[in-house]
């Protein structure tokens, strides 16, 4: 019998939540008109309307890369810049779409803990020669939250951030692919994150946290609505059968079972960083906020890693491990006896 392998590479390796399954095979009874023109779409708007306590226009995508670069497209122009952290996602990870999408400009700015920093942000935009038709020109902020390091901002500083953006003509997107995770460390409403602190565009990923290849382009603003669809037809984003990812979408935020799977995911990551950083030689290589972890140990540690039974990802020096809310107990515990047993046979 094969033995047992224990993933940490992601959030998305996982199964999908019993009830999203649920929720596909009651959208496979019958027909629906395609395109998004269906009531599990409308439904789907009804239910983000209510969690977020206003009325939005939600648009269902299949993948983040996708959501960000429709949301950015609604937000800038073939002569813009988008500001964004150096490490954020859609500056390192999204091999251009970005840009693609927009023929804008992605514009990498320093900060602490992976984060933007307000007053480098301001600087850069008191910087940005407007009107100069030699120089992009500012268009659009990108918040990534969670970061890609698993930090996160607080209100207050989302609230700062927006606050800046807004004073010099920006509009702001939130790039959310963890955002069930944020919501849960904060302990806030997905409304007090958003658009209360001045987001006017949100990329929600469901697909880390129980969905099966379900996005979302979250719209605040209506004036910015109209194009989205365009945009998404353009770029080849539009759903034949969007119903299978509407339902599930309306399903994730039916009841709080999304919050309780990010809940689990991020005290797993919490107890297990705790227990890795009392073992002589690991360190963390950014605060856990969430369900990401990122370390720095011997390489006797991580070449014991790549011996055993375990999956993870290796990122320049340092090793991460992202905890899922089903992580099984036995693999925390394999991973850090292998980690120990490893140090103490070099040490």
């Amino acid at each position: 019998m094969p033995a047992t392998v224990y993933d940490f590479r992601s959030d998305n390796v996982g199964g999908a939540a019993p009830e999203i399954l649920e929720a596909l095979l009651a959208a496979n009874e019958g027909t629906a008109s395609p395109y998004g023109d269906d009531d599990y779409t409308r439904r789907m708007n009804e239910r983000f309307s209510a969690v977020f306590e206003r009325p939005v226009n939600v648009y269902p995508v299949a993948t983040g890369t996708g959501a960000n670069s429709i949301a950015l497209a609604a937000l800038s122009n073939a002569f813009g810049a988008i500001y964004c952290h150096e490490t954020a996602h859609i500056n390192v990870y999204e091999c251009g779409a970005p840009e693609f999408f927009t023929g804008a400009k992605l514009v990498g700015l320093p900060g602490s803990d992976y984060k933007l920093d307000v007053a480098v942000l301001d600087e850069a935009l008191v910087l940005a020669d407007r009107g100069n038709p030699t120089r992009v020109q500012p268009f659009a902020l990108n918040i990534t939250q969670p970061s890609d390091f698993g930090t996160l901002y607080a209100l207050d500083e989302v609230a700062a951030l927006c606050s800046v953006a807004r004073r010099h003509g920006l509009r702001v997107h939130m790039d959310g692919a963890r955002f069930a995770n944020a919501v849960a460390a904060l302990g806030c409403s997905p409304a007090d994150l958003t658009w209360r602190r001045g987001v006017d565009v949100l990329s929600l990923g469901a697909t880390k946290n129980g969905a099966i290849n379900a996005e979302a382009v979250v719209v605040f603003d209506g004036a910015l609505a109209h194009e989205i669809p365009f945009r998404m037809k353009r770029g080849g984003q539009v759903l034949s059968k969007a119903r299978f990812v509407s339902a599930q979408l309306e399903r994730y935020f039916a009841d709080d079972r999304w919050l309780e799977r990010a809940r689990r995911a991020n005290a797993l990551a919490a107890e297990l960083a705790a227990r890795l950083t009392e073992i002589p030689g690991v360190t963390l290589a950014a605060p856990v906020q969430i369900n990401m972890i990122f370390l720095r140990m011997p390489e006797a540690a991580v070449t014991a890693l790549d011996r055993g039974r375990f999956r993870f990802y290796k990122l320049a020096r340092d090793v991460r491990l992202v905890c899922r809310h089903d992580q099984e107990p036995e693999g925390i515990d394999a991973l850090l006896r292998c980690i120990r047993g490893a140090l103490v046979s070099t040490g």
